[in-house]
């Protein structure tokens, strides 16, 4: 009570990468750019209609739309991140894409990839996926079968043409704009669009973004929840050869040391950096050419085989997920779950919607956590608190249930059977982080109609160097697992399919049924180039 916005605190130091990392680095890598609250998301499609280099298209977008490195802050930022077939279109080999990651290479349609995401099993798209199937990815082809692959896995035909997914929309390249307004941002946008037509580059689909902070500066996904309040800190590790990758400090001037509780090395979001593993972030490759024209974009041979430049060093790879957002059935499915409980406990007065939907969460609106005795206090800075573990504030689950999203997103240190185990089960969740640069699209939720069936959603992105081992652990271990910390048959109530959800209350439990509220409408692996690779790229 009488307390001010977070605006009037004084606010925790932030962390940027030091010189010459910084003007190597994409801008989105450090930033969210929350001090620009519009943008748009085009996905960029090569009709390969043009004459000429396929690569015009970079040197005439470095006119008219400069990718922002993450030195400082500008008036308005872009980044760019492509598809496999993406490069491809703009002339890197097969054996420059084979130094990809494989998850890169194969894509997020591959079928043992859907399977793991939980998006398609056995042939058929679930519950999960948009009616019909996505709209939209990088239609990656299938790698060839060898000799030697067994006729047919799984019952499955032999010729990858028939095993093949694709989308009626093709993606080569995500194109990121952000402003000060909606009509900045779209102005912007129709000189772009304007400007790489001539080079055959057409918008193959387009989302408005937005990032609308409240007073208290923390911003909101379409449910009403506060979003995007955890996020991993990065810090330099020693190289094992006594220096050490000390390319990040805080926004303060003071060393970046690890965070206790989310502390990651560099090498989880950026390649070529030391990561979880203590190597340097194995990323991609590019030999050296007699015409020196990679020295001359600014790559180098760190870390790289003789003969090679390393194209990935100060980039990362992007995952993207369109995610539907159905708000009338989210509100619905709580309260029809809060009048099922009060029917069968007319004492649970107490079970609203809101009360549900906040479990469902793990968090209340404003994004404090819950615990047993109501909500963990602010931290140092009036902001929801996030230095904590689930073992000292919550360890049964009473207050956050252990299938909430936030304990499936983030296990923190809630999987470790006791304390003396708590803090090697936290450094294990940790060397799974992604850093989040996603934001919403579509209307506003409309005061007068909370249950409008307009089209809105997440445009969920994350940063990671290891794809299997960061974003695909999370979805496939932790949301979609149905035995996750000693439940049995449940699924995230959130982003999962639609099942049962317990809710542990002493001396009780509950059970109720949630419907499916996020949908995946199109979705693919890119690549986020450095600066340098960028301007590679643009030579070919």
């Amino acid at each position: 009570m009488g307390e001010g916005p977070l605006t009037d605190r004084k606010r925790r130091p932030s962390w940027k990468l030091k010189p010459p990392h910084d003007a190597l680095t994409q801008g989105i890598v450090v930033s969210g750019f929350s001090k620009l609250p519009s943008a748009q998301a085009l996905f960029l499609f090569d009709a390969g209609e043009a004459d000429g280099s396929a690569a015009g298209w970079l040197r005439t977008l470095a006119q008219v739309a400069p990718i922002s490195d993450a030195s400082g802050r500008e008036a308005r930022a872009a980044a760019i991140a492509f598809t496999c077939t993406g490069l491809q279109k703009l002339g890197l080999g097969d054996e420059m894409l084979a130094t990809f990651s494989a998850p890169f290479r194969e894509g997020m349609y591959q079928d043992d990839r859907l399977r793991r995401l939980g998006d398609r099993i056995d042939g058929k798209w679930q519950g999960t996926v948009i009616e019909g199937g996505p709209r939209w990815s990088g239609n990656i082809p299938l790698r060839k079968l060898k000799p030697s692959d067994p006729d047919g896995f799984r019952g499955r035909p032999k010729d990858p043409e028939e095993l093949r997914v694709t989308t009626p929309i093709i993606v080569h390249a995500l194109l990121l704009l952000y402003d000060k307004d909606v009509t900045s941002v779209q102005t912007w946008a129709d000189e772009v669009t304007g400007s790489l037509a001539p080079h055959g580059i057409r918008i193959a689909h387009r989302l408005l973004l937005d990032l609308q902070l409240d007073e208290n500066d923390i911003g909101r996904e379409h449910f009403g929840f506060a979003d995007g309040l955890s996020q991993p800190i990065p810090f330099g590790e020693d190289k094992g050869d006594g220096t050490r990758d000390d390319c990040v400090i805080l926004s303060d001037g003071t060393p970046a040391t690890r965070d206790r509780w989310h502390g990651v090395p560099l090498g989880e979001i950026l390649l070529g950096h030391i990561n979880g593993h203590h190597e340097n972030a194995p990323g991609p490759l590019v030999p050296k050419d007699f015409d020196g024209k990679g020295e001359a974009a600014g790559l180098t041979p760190e870390s790289a085989p003789e003969g090679f430049l390393n194209f990935g060093l100060d980039g990362s790879y992007l995952v993207v997920r369109e995610l539907q957002q159905n708000v009338a059935a989210f509100w619905t499915s709580m309260a029809e779950g809060a009048a099922r409980i009060q029917a069968h406990d007319p004492s649970a007065t107490y079970a609203t919607a809101e009360w549900l939907s906040e479990r469902v969460i793990g968090r209340n609106i404003d994004g404090h956590l819950l615990c047993p005795s109501g909500y963990l206090a602010k931290d140092e800075h009036g902001a929801p608190q996030n230095a904590f573990g689930f073992i000292q504030t919550d360890p049964h689950g009473h207050g956050c249930p252990p299938g909430s999203h936030v304990r499936r997103a983030n296990p923190r240190d809630g999987l470790a059977m006791d304390e003396a185990s708590a803090q090697t089960l936290l450094d294990a969740a940790n060397n799974h982080r992604i850093l989040r640069r996603g934001r919403k699209y579509g209307p506003k939720v409309g005061t007068g109609d909370p249950l409008d069936q307009e089209e809105r959603g997440l445009l969920f992105m994350c940063l990671n160097t290891d794809i299997a081992r960061q974003f695909e652990f999370v979805q496939q271990t932790w949301l979609l697992n149905s035995n996750f910390a000693t439940l049995f048959d449940e699924t995230d109530p959130l982003v999962g399919p639609k099942g049962h959800f317990t809710i542990r209350e002493k001396p009780l439990r509950r059970i109720i049924e949630v419907e499916t509220f996020v949908r995946m409408a199109g979705g693919e692996y890119f690549f986020l180039p450095s600066i340098p690779a960028l301007e590679y790229l643009a030579c070919l």
